[in-house]
């Protein structure tokens, strides 16, 4: 993962509002299917996806504690009542304190882990095209997320050598050809396979 401190700072918007129309689609119904994320039904995913909004938007603000030093792998997401009104006002939440300069200076946490705040915005946006297309997957939804966030993650995520650097936060590097669409690249070094369907 490439650790590089400065850099400018980016937009989220058109990441966290193609989640939001997926999420918006969502039948009750089909909480309790199976994600490309083996430990998680839909339910579990759209309480993570809940949950990193959160933390990375109180990581923007530097406003540290349980929504930020939590390890996301040391419990299972649990998704409430009032999700349908919740997850798009965090993720509305999130882009606007990323669209702060002051958010991207200096370092922030996540995940409980102490990091540059020019990377938290870059790997915010890693998991916000990488969830979202879990759940067009998961849900049978269409999904065309931005370049400029495809890039982004793909930049982050890309293999370098030193899997290490990875953190062991994600499965291995799925192979695919240099030529596959930019999506399927940036779900394969995330560990998914671009050619997951629910059942296959």
């Amino acid at each position: 993962m490439d650790n590089t401190s400065h850099i400018p700072s980016l937009d989220l918007r058109p990441a966290a509002r193609a989640v939001a129309q997926l999420t918006a689609a969502v039948d009750d119904a089909r909480l309790a299917d199976p994600t490309p994320c083996p430990k998680y039904a839909v339910r579990e995913l759209l309480g993570h996806i809940v949950g990193l909004a959160t933390a990375f938007r109180d990581a923007a603000r530097k406003d540290l504690g349980p929504s930020t030093n939590t390890d996301p792998s040391s419990v299972l997401p649990v998704l409430h009542d009032d999700w349908r009104t919740v997850l798009p006002q965090r993720l509305d939440e999130l882009v606007e304190s990323w669209a702060s300069p002051e958010a991207w200076d200096g370092h922030t946490q996540a995940g409980g882990v102490t990091l540059p705040a020019a990377i938290a915005g870059r790997v915010a946006v890693n998991e916000l095209v990488v969830h979202g297309w879990d759940l067009a997957r998961a849900t049978g939804q269409a999904y065309s997320p931005d370049d400029a966030s495809l890039q982004v993650a793909y930049e982050l995520m890309k293999p370098t050598g030193d899997e290490e650097s990875r953190g062991g936060l994600f499965g291995p590097v799925v192979e695919v050809p240099e030529s596959a669409p930019l999506l399927d690249r940036v779900v394969a070094v995330n560990g998914r396979r671009p050619d997951w369907r629910p059942g296959a």
